[in-house]
């Protein structure tokens, strides 16, 4: 069964969806199944992996919608080295859609029971912010790797991660591990 991580950190350019989506190349050349989810609506990691993210017909707002199933979603990159649920702006409005449905924080999850085992890992580039976008990514996954710059600062937003990752283990996901902290843009 597919290893599912979430790189997530609420603080923004701190290198979370350059980390998925290298993680995710480095991952298929070593010829391993790889699926990268992006989950921020501004989809860049859907543009590193060159899709156009306004062509899409469908996106992995519609997976969490339930408008679509995971296979009328889910895209090979140009290359063909690993596959990607695309992300658009659309995204934006499976917050509000979800904000009053049962069983709203696993919608990923159940969006991929059924192909999980296709994989050998599954990479989700989450949005700069702890929304129900990032629970859901939470909810589903394994393990977190936090990508943190190297600054004072950064160990203040780590704080409040924490806290919410460990509210999701109480409450949502009791398997949920921390992989790792990678530390990014350092400069000696």
């Amino acid at each position: 069964m597919g290893q599912i991580f979430a790189v997530t950190n609420q603080k923004g350019g701190v290198g979370k969806t350059t980390t998925s989506v290298n993680l995710a190349a480095s991952l298929a050349a070593t010829k391993r199944k790889i699926l990268l989810i992006d989950l921020d609506p501004q989809g860049n990691a859907t543009m590193g992996c060159g899709i156009m993210k306004n062509e899409l017909d469908r996106t992995v707002y519609d997976l969490l919608t339930k408008k679509a199933k995971f296979e009328e979603v889910v895209v090979e990159t140009t290359h063909g080295q690993f596959d990607v649920l695309p992300a658009n702006g659309d995204l934006v409005a499976a917050e509000v859609e979800l904000l009053n449905e049962i069983g709203r924080e696993h919608r990923l999850r159940l969006g991929l029971n059924e192909v999980r085992t296709n994989y050998d890992f599954i990479v989700i580039d989450c949005p700069p912010s702890l929304n129900m976008l990032t629970v859901n990514a939470l909810s589903a996954s394994d393990g977190v790797i936090i990508p943190m710059q190297c600054e004072y600062y950064a160990l203040e937003g780590l704080a409040a991660l924490m806290t919410t990752i460990e509210q999701i283990r109480e409450t949502i996901n009791p398997d949920l591990k921390i992989s790792g902290i990678l530390r990014t843009m350092y400069d000696p």
